[in-house]
């Protein structure tokens, strides 16, 4: 491996771990990111991690502040509403041209798909809080499972950075609704499986609607 190759992959390794750490709230929400502390924690050099900053202020999670650095976007009630309903917009729409075009393997992926986050969210039933990251990596798998066959790469890649968003609440938040949501994955995963696209964007948006009426009533977020 040349040495171009190798800082370019140690930088795309960097980048990965910065922005999991943003979604899954390890660096929280307004923290101030000071680049001789970041280099300490990610060992990286202050060039690669500027860049990445710079990559992650252009997809929403880091603000840059000119002269004073950057920090994690801060978040709002407002602002989870807004990217619900973009979320919203670009699944419907994925999801019907997906169901219509899904072959056998589209439907034993999102089968596949369901059946470890089925297994995820008994156990979250159960109170095992500290498998809380899984199971929403495992619900951002169903979910993009269910719109794998659309045929479009740049709605895909649109929907991936939207749902990061939509995501990075949900853990700040700590949202999990429970059996309501089992429930309604289990339906988006028999809705698949005939075909039902409509009943599908119905459930969707009853999905979605469920877990900003349920954040606002915890009322954690400003």
């Amino acid at each position: 491996m040349t040495p171009e190759i190798q800082t370019a992959t140690v930088a795309e390794k960097t980048y990965e771990r910065v922005r999991a750490d943003i979604i899954f709230g390890r660096l929280t929400p307004g923290r101030r990111l000071r680049l001789d502390g970041l280099v300490q924690e990610y060992g990286a050099s202050v060039s690669t991690l500027r860049e990445i900053l710079n990559r992650l202020s252009s997809e929403g999670f880091v603000v840059a502040e000119g002269q004073r650095g950057f920090e994690v976007t801060p978040v709002s009630m407002t602002n989870f509403e807004e990217i619900a309903s973009l979320r919203l917009l670009l699944e419907t729409h994925a999801l019907r041209d997906s169901f219509a075009a899904g072959d056998v393997e589209w439907e034993a992926a999102v089968a596949a798909a369901h059946h470890k986050l089925d297994a995820m969210e008994r156990r979250m039933l159960k109170g095992a809080v500290e498998a809380t990251e899984t199971w929403k990596r495992y619900d951002r798998e169903f979910h993009q499972s269910l719109i794998g066959a659309c045929g479009s790469q740049t709605l895909l890649d649109l929907y991936g950075g939207v749902y990061d968003q939509y995501l990075r609440y949900q853990m700040v938040a700590v949202v999990f609704r429970g059996a309501i949501a089992a429930d309604e994955h289990r339906d988006l995963l028999d809705c698949a499986l005939k075909r039902d696209a409509q009943s599908a964007c119905a459930i969707l948006k009853r999905h979605i609607d469920g877990c900003i009426a349920h954040t606002r009533a915890l009322g954690v977020l400003p």
